[in-house]
């Protein structure tokens, strides 16, 4: 069936995208990986640039996982044992060894009495929401909260919706005292990580608020974290949001296998009782099929080298190299916001200088991210660097170099 006026729609709304800067534009495409050597971290090959090695600086791979040798042979070894792909949803056709091997080793990490994988983190978010969401539910939302939660409030239809201003507790208690009037159960969702900015919330008062209103709720308050980035690279263990803040466990912790752990695959932590009623309720995991065998492998064995001393030493290089970035940018005069995680911004607030000097950066052999409206909102404008535990030094010194030859430009 002929389709062309669609297609003319669909193709004026693509132009407007590119003329205002908000398109994405064509992914870049990695041809290969270049190990470490003399004092440099990885490098990597870009389909189309020939033979030149680029770093990056763009990557959620917080500590390097997805290139260790242990990881690699621990998904090798499981698809030896299991094959490639997991052949169906859970409940159909059961489940395999080392996915609840892995449910296991993520409870007892985060201290939960039960965990479940999903397929990824934003499958986890729309999968434990909307199962937890009633006719009778307030919600209550950070403004600078991940697309997935916004997504997953939608879906959910709760009786009440409000936001409030980003990491702004006085309106976030106003909000629950309203709810209290109206609602019986209420949930406070929020990013444990700011994806865009690299700031965290601040958990230990959300929970402070959370138990002086629970009596007000017949089915409680409930508070429900993403950490997607805190889990692997915040905290002093790895341990996220929770443990820099020193907030005690949220009620739900969703978090990903595919950042800080270097595979596939997101996951919620929570009581047993949560748990168990999710894998009855949650069409994202019962209608789903998991992770591979081999990728649940390989993320059960990032998550042994994590919780261990090893694990701590990547941590420690880590932090020592996003301060010294974040350093360095502030001697160079440019505006960042500060903090410990290793989401570094570099706040340009301006779409076509940001495009600019994506691009000078990319002709220098550093790739990084721009973001621009919609994806942040108008005068947020910034590059997004992200440090891993696989930079060197002389990796960041080198970024840092190409960055003052623009502003020197």
């Amino acid at each position: 069936m002929p389709y062309q006026r669609i297609e003319k729609l669909l193709a004026s709304e693509l132009a407007e995208l590119e003329s205002s800067g908000g398109s994405k534009g064509p992914e870049t495409v990695f041809a290969g990986v270049i190990p470490p050597a003399d004092g440099h971290g990885p490098r990597y090959l870009l389909a189309g640039e020939g033979g030149r090695h680029f770093l990056r600086m763009n990557s959620n791979s917080y500590l390097g996982m997805g290139l260790r040798s242990e990881i690699m042979e621990a998904e090798e070894d499981a698809v030896r044992i299991f094959g490639t792909g997991p052949g169906a949803v859970r409940f159909i056709s059961g489940t395999w060894s080392p996915h609840i091997e892995l449910e296991q080793k993520l409870a007892a990490f985060h201290g939960r009495e039960a965990a479940m994988i999903f397929s990824s983190a934003y499958a986890s978010v729309m999968g434990v929401l909307p199962s937890l969401i009633t006719p009778d539910t307030a919600v209550i939302s950070d403004a600078l909260n991940h697309n997935s939660i916004i997504n997953a409030l939608r879906l959910a239809r709760p009786r009440e919706k409000w936001v409030y201003g980003h990491l702004d507790m006085a309106e976030l208690e106003d909000h629950l005292q309203q709810a209290a009037k109206q609602c019986s159960r209420a949930i406070i969702i929020t990013d444990g990580i700011f994806s865009m900015r690299g700031d965290h919330a601040p958990l230990g008062d959300i929970m402070e608020l959370a138990r002086r209103y629970d009596t007000s709720f017949a089915e409680n308050v409930l508070v429900a974290v993403d950490d997607s980035h805190g889990v692997g690279a915040f905290g002093a263990t790895g341990r996220g949001t929770e443990e820099h803040t020193d907030s005690g466990s949220v009620d739900l912790l969703i978090a990903t296998l595919g950042k800080a752990f270097g595979v596939n695959g997101g996951y919620v932590a929570a009581s047993r009782v949560i748990i168990d009623y999710l894998r009855e309720k949650s069409p994202f995991y019962i209608y789903s099929n998991p992770i591979t065998p081999g990728e649940a492998a390989a993320a059960a064995r990032a998550l042994d080298i994590l919780d261990s001393p090893p694990g701590v030493s990547l941590l420690d290089h880590l932090r020592a190299m996003t301060e010294r970035f974040e350093r360095g940018l502030i001697s160079l005069g440019h505006e960042t916001i500060p903090g410990s995680h290793p989401i570094v911004p570099l706040m340009i607030r301006d779409t076509a200088r940001t495009s600019a000097l994506v691009g000078h950066l990319r002709n220098h052999g550093v790739l990084a991210t721009g973001l621009n409206f919609p994806v942040v909102p108008r005068g947020d404008e910034e590059i997004r660097f992200q440090i891993s535990a696989d930079h060197t030094q002389a990796d960041v010194d080198e970024a840092l170099g190409v960055l003052e030859k623009f502003r020197i430009s």
